[in-house]
């Protein structure tokens, strides 16, 4: 494996990739249902004083700038708690998968005015978490297919994955913040060759 392959893994992944716990504690859940509770108010304190060229740097050399990781938070997350509602009221259903990437190109996703994706974000979460705490053992261990990957996937993996899925977005945006001065002049080198 050369450095430029782990480098770049890093910066797509700086918590690293989401496992599966063999066994999954109800305090496990629980600890995951308040980072997805937290995640708003932690993103809107992130992003909310960013300046417009702020906003445009990206987190890594071919990632997507700020404001695209934050509609793709709203998009993601919306996506999620509509699979969490089918698996709870239907027999483990197949899921449609979506082009994120395509969706972080739309027009919506190159907004830099982020207030309304900022309380989208805040309304989802906070409808998202009520129905989380909630849910019942037997809930908590129903499925949905993803078609993408021909896995099953229970909802209590799936708060998991969402837990992880916020910080590790969160840690984009840091990213981007912390070498600012960093993947422009990446991105520029790399362009010019």
């Amino acid at each position: 494996m050369n450095n430029s392959f782990t480098t770049l893994e890093i910066l797509k992944f700086p918590f690293g990739q989401f496992e599966v716990p063999a066994y999954i504690h109800e305090n496990q859940i629980k600890l995951w249902i308040h980072e997805i509770r937290v995640f708003p108010i932690r993103l809107k304190k992130l992003v909310e004083n960013l300046t417009k060229e702020e906003l445009n740097l990206i987190y890594r050399p071919g990632g997507w700038a700020i404001k695209q990781v934050v509609h793709h938070c709203a998009d993601s997350h919306m996506n999620s708690y509509i699979r969490f509602k089918l698996a709870l009221t239907e027999e483990n259903p197949s899921i449609r998968p979506y082009f994120e990437d395509r969706w972080a190109e739309l027009v919506d996703s190159q907004e830099e005015d982020l207030s309304d994706t900022l309380q989208m974000i805040e309304f989802l979460h906070k409808k998202w978490t009520y129905l989380l705490e909630r849910l019942t053992k037997e809930d908590l261990n129903k499925t949905f297919f993803h078609p993408e990957s021909e896995e099953q996937t229970s909802l209590k993996e799936n708060i998991g994955i969402y837990a992880w899925h916020c910080n590790h977005h969160l840690g984009h945006i840091k990213q981007a913040l912390k070498f600012r001065n960093v993947f422009p002049e990446i991105v520029e080198n790399l362009e010019a060759k």
